[in-house]
């Protein structure tokens, strides 16, 4: 058995190399839906769907004992009713992890105070993180910035944009007090060392900035450490998988550079199950 990591497009292939290069003992297989992304615009009931069916398909004809959700989006509207709705009745046994978690326990761990939250537009109005990390601690401040042209520029190789593009969202930081800034979107750490850079100049540079693809290694590793039940079903030693459910010369070419080397993507073509 495998392990799915599933993402609303290219983005999540960045925490797919991060996952494999970490972890290379465990076979992982990523599934982009690169047909219906970006997601961040979308209703929740139309990600819960797309999500469902391509989860679906890891399970079914991947054979993954266990998929992560490398998408903020899809966590937000979709994880809980896929865990409490469709895994009971489908497959009981198997499991649908999120990255919100992962995130918010770095940052408690962190002791951070006033954090940058730059996301999709999905991601922000949820207000997710500004509501759990107030549970944690009341004295915690998220500021919101929405970052719709970042997914597009990822997936389309619009890299040449993405300066003046970041330097905008960073500037409505300015005045807030930040000490971090959470990449609040898989695809948005393809652009964290110009984030870092523009982040120093902008607002200084004592601020820290929280990529999810340096934070879900050591909580994957520790998710498979308590349960042993589920690492012990997973085959060991396996080339990893790559695939998306549409496929271009544009974005098999972008896919290389952001995954750092060649690979090989299969092209796979996912059922609607209905509601």
């Amino acid at each position: 058995m495998k392990i799915g990591i599933f993402d609303s497009g290219l983005g999540g292939l960045i925490i797919a190399k991060s996952l494999i290069q970490a972890m290379p003992q465990y076979p992982f297989v990523y599934f982009g839906d690169t047909k219906h992304v970006p997601y961040g615009s979308r209703s929740y009931e139309t990600i819960y769907e797309f999500s469902r069916n391509c989860i679906d398909y890891l399970f079914r004809t991947q054979d993954c004992r266990l998929v992560i959700i490398a998408c903020n989006t899809a966590s937000i509207a979709a994880l809980r009713k896929l865990q409490q709705e469709y895994l009971p009745i489908n497959f009981p046994e198997r499991r649908i992890l999120g990255i919100i978690v992962p995130t918010l326990e770095y940052v408690a761990q962190r002791g951070l105070r006033n954090i940058g939250l730059l996301a999709t537009e999905g991601t922000i109005r949820s207000g997710v993180y500004g509501e759990e990390l107030a549970k944690i601690d009341p004295s915690i401040k998220v500021y919101s910035v929405a970052a719709p042209l970042l997914v597009p520029l990822v997936e389309n190789d619009g890299d040449k944009f993405a300066p003046a593009i970041i330097h905008e969202y960073l500037e409505k930081f300015s005045g807030t007090g930040i000490d971090s800034i959470i990449l609040g979107c898989t695809h948005y750490p393809h652009y964290k060392k110009l984030i870092k850079e523009q982040a120093c100049e902008v607002l200084g540079c004592d601020i820290e900035v929280i990529s999810q693809d340096e934070i879900l290694q050591e909580s994957l590793s520790d998710y498979l450490h308590r349960h042993p039940e589920i690492e012990q079903d997973i085959t060991k030693n396996e080339s990893p998988i790559f695939i998306t459910t549409d496929i271009t010369g544009a974005y098999l070419a972008q896919a290389n550079r952001m995954f750092g080397r060649k690979i090989e993507i299969l092209s796979a073509t996912v059922q609607n199950m209905g509601s």
